[in-house]
């Protein structure tokens, strides 16, 4: 029900709410994540022309704008009231932070008149939002409004995108504002500027790429951030260069390709996709970082990536290149600086790269094709308690190019990443592998799911993840959308279960959980629920979920003694293969 405020009703129109309200539609702000407060933002939104999609607690509703921010290639915006709602955004800002994903946070503060008085859930929020955002800016006056807001786009968008807070006091928010400043600018996209690297870089770079023994590219989640897919696969096709990604660049090119990896890093376990491609991360002469931290994950604790390799890395943020490898700098946007890295490259002698080609093509299809023989028996057996792999192979058979699929942190994201295939450059898997919090794939799918709704949209999460969210179950009801929620359910925290049997040969009492019926959950609150015991229901239960025209949550019994293919429990668990 819209419960605006009247268009005609004296003081609305003039109000520093309403002239904020204009200048976020002015950046393409379609959709603000929030509840209640700033009531006097949200009565005056509708009459910009911005939605209010209401969350129940903030920390989902800032993973909701993130999910949003990576699919829509927009700003996510999310709104908070002061003090307690204001500390419940710290997570997904930071996450955000952490994988460069543009958030305008928009924060309700205390009066001015009440500031350092002590008044009702008075916080320094500048001081809470200094770690955990680019830019973060009090608006004191409704002269700045327009100014204020349009620097809060230009820096959450500009150079390495990322989350910014903007504080506002709850009666500035309600003041009488002058007729709103003329400007037009749309700072709400990302990139926002795009630059390309050193021409003399670029061309070294297509230098050592073309002469290498064993070039390698390794995309990162900065190759979607820049929309860069397309001009990474056109390099990988025409230079013959193999392309392996991290967690987080799963989809920048197609994992059919007979030159792609696939996903390369600390999930190179026993009964990894990539198990048997380790010797071409670990022997290649010439590595190509695109959008890439270099991580810890990422580089299995930085013991995959060859040491005596030269790098080359392509990174928006010139701080992040060479930080963990010494590289020729690329600075610029992925998708301009891989084009002109793509032209350059064709202007080299590329005999040796073209020669080259046919067996890196069967090095690659034959460790493929050893992983497939080698877990065909777990992916397909009926087996019960259910194994994870099972249903991921029962969702590798139901999705398609375009389906969006959203995983929480920890072993959602690994079964994600193995089990899996992008079927084309740019499908997506949202992964929150920024800081890998627990509980971020239900939002994350409901941020992807408003902004591409003709798109199917799937979570993947653990029972121990699900548990933190799952009361936005609600929030999909109630916004009408059709996601189906696949819940791992072991009743074990298992991550860190089976890592402290590792490290300590024990685990601590926090990591087995009672039964939980989240099939029961999700219809108590209106949603679709199908309970799964039996491997072989599993089919047709996904079938059921597609079908719905609401949540759904499909609760699978898993088995707790199954581990994904990390490489830290190599040669400590017997092996289920």
């Amino acid at each position: 029900m819209d419960t605006a405020m009247p268009a005609n009703r004296p003081g609305v129109n003039e109000s520093v709410a309403m002239r904020l309200a204009t200048a976020f539609r002015r950046h393409g702000v379609e959709i603000v994540f929030g509840q209640s407060i700033p009531s006097s933002f949200f009565l005056a939104a509708p009459q910009a022309g911005i939605r209010q999609a209401t969350y129940r607690a903030e920390n989902a509703g800032g993973t909701m704008a993130d999910g949003y921010a990576r699919i829509s290639g927009r700003t996510g915006v999310v709104a908070a009231q002061n003090g307690p709602a204001a500390t419940l955004l710290v997570p997904p800002l930071a996450e955000a932070l952490k994988a460069s994903i543009p958030i305008v946070a928009l924060v309700q503060d205390v009066a001015r008149d009440t500031t350092e008085k002590n008044a009702f859930q008075e916080l320094d929020h500048l001081k809470l939002f200094d770690g955990c955002t680019k830019w973060a800016r009090r608006i004191d006056h409704a002269s700045r409004v327009e100014e204020m807001v349009d620097l809060a786009f230009a820096q959450a968008n500009g150079g390495r995108p990322g989350p910014v807070a903007l504080i506002l006091p709850a009666d500035l928010l309600t003041e009488t504002a002058r007729a709103a400043e003329k400007r037009q600018a749309d700072l709400g996209r990302y990139p926002l500027d795009r630059s390309v690297a050193d021409p003399a870089a670029v061309r070294e770079a297509a230098r050592l790429l073309a002469a290498a023994r064993a070039p390698l590219v390794i995309a990162g989640g900065g190759v979607h951030a820049s929309g860069a897919c397309e001009a990474l696969a056109m390099l990988q096709e025409h230079g013959h260069l193999p392309v392996a990604t991290t967690v987080m660049g799963k989809g920048a090119v197609a994992e059919t390709h007979p030159l792609s990896l696939g996903v390369v890093g600390y999930f190179m376990g026993h009964g990894a996709r990539g198990r048997a491609l380790r010797p071409l991360v670990e022997e290649a002469d010439v590595v190509l970082l695109v959008g890439n931290r270099a991580n810890q994950n990422g580089t299995d604790s930085w013991k995959l990536y060859p040491q005596n390799a030269r790098y080359i890395q392509i990174d928006i943020d010139s701080t992040e290149i060479g930080r963990n490898y010494e590289a020729l700098r690329l600075a610029g946007d992925a998708k301009l600086t891989l084009q002109a890295l793509h032209d350059a490259m064709l202007a080299e002698d590329l005999s040796h790269r073209a020669n080259a080609r046919s067996r890196m093509e069967a090095h690659i299809r034959e460790g493929v094709e050893d992983w497939r023989r080698f877990t065909h028996h777990i992916r397909t057996n009926d087996r019960e308690p259910i194994r994870p792999e099972r249903v991921m192979q029962a969702l590798e058979n139901i999705i398609d190019a375009d389906t969006i699929v959203a995983a929480d942190a920890s072993y959602s994201s690994i079964w994600v990443a193995n089990y899996l295939t992008a079927q084309r450059p740019g499908m997506r898997f949202l992964t929150p592998r920024g800081l890998a919090g627990l509980g971020w794939g239900l939002p994350l799918a409901i941020g992807a799911k408003l902004a591409a709704p003709a798109r199917k949209v799937v979570c993947l999460a653990g029972d121990g993840g699900f548990a933190h969210t799952w009361a936005e179950l609600e929030t999909a009801l109630r916004l009408k959308l059709d996601i189906p929620v696949v819940v791992l359910n072991n009743q074990i925290l298992g991550y860190q279960k089976h890592a402290e049997d590792v490290i300590f040969g024990a685990h601590t009492e926090a990591c087995h959980f009672a039964p939980v019926d989240h099939a029961a959950i999700a219809r108590a609150c209106g949603c679709h629920g199908i309970r799964v015991e039996r491997a072989a229901d599993l089919d047709a239960a996904l079938q059921e979920a597609w079908q719905q025209d609401r949540p759904t949550v499909v609760d699978v019994i898993t088995d707790p003694d199954a581990r994904p293919p990390v490489t830290f429990y190599d040669n400590t668990y017997p092996s289920p293969f």
